[in-house]
């Protein structure tokens, strides 16, 4: 009875360990979702209210941006997350094409240089086979804390 008991118990301790692990894992991925969806909606919400600030903020600072401009969220193509906003400025019909910026980061020199790029894209939800509109840049990069 004993040599089964002890590989039993050992097995049982393997099986818990690997189980909670998992767990936590599996809590993280769910917390990064919320956050990232809380994201979402606060920028959606403030948008306007946003492009209006940073518009004040660059006339006040007499570097006004002339062409049309709007804040749509910055997407991680990586993580298929939220994780900020962007105001993008250009020609008016380019403008309204962007739904959102995507996010791509890479590393460089052995890590030395981290580089996040950013895309304005015609797809909100699309985070493969990106979509840029040309003509359109980041005039302005906002930091969301939900």
């Amino acid at each position: 009875m004993r040599k089964f008991l002890i590989p039993l118990i050992a097995f049982s301790l393997i099986i818990t360990l690997v189980a909670s692990t998992y767990a936590l894992d599996l809590g993280d991925i769910f917390k990064k979702a919320v956050v990232g969806g809380a994201i979402g909606v606060l920028v959606d919400k403030f948008s306007g209210q946003l492009n209006d600030f940073i518009n004040k903020l660059m006339m006040n600072e007499k570097v006004p941006i002339n062409e049309a401009t709007k804040v749509v969220p910055i997407i991680s193509v990586g993580k298929a997350l939220y994780v900020g906003a962007a105001q993008v400025s250009g020609p008016k019909d380019k403008v309204n094409q962007v739904q959102a910026v995507a996010q791509i980061e890479g590393d460089f020199h052995d890590q030395m240089f981290r580089i996040k790029a950013l895309v304005p894209v015609k797809e909100r939800g699309k985070i493969t086979n990106l979509q840029r509109v040309s003509g359109v840049g980041i005039s302005a990069v906002i930091d969301v804390k939900p």
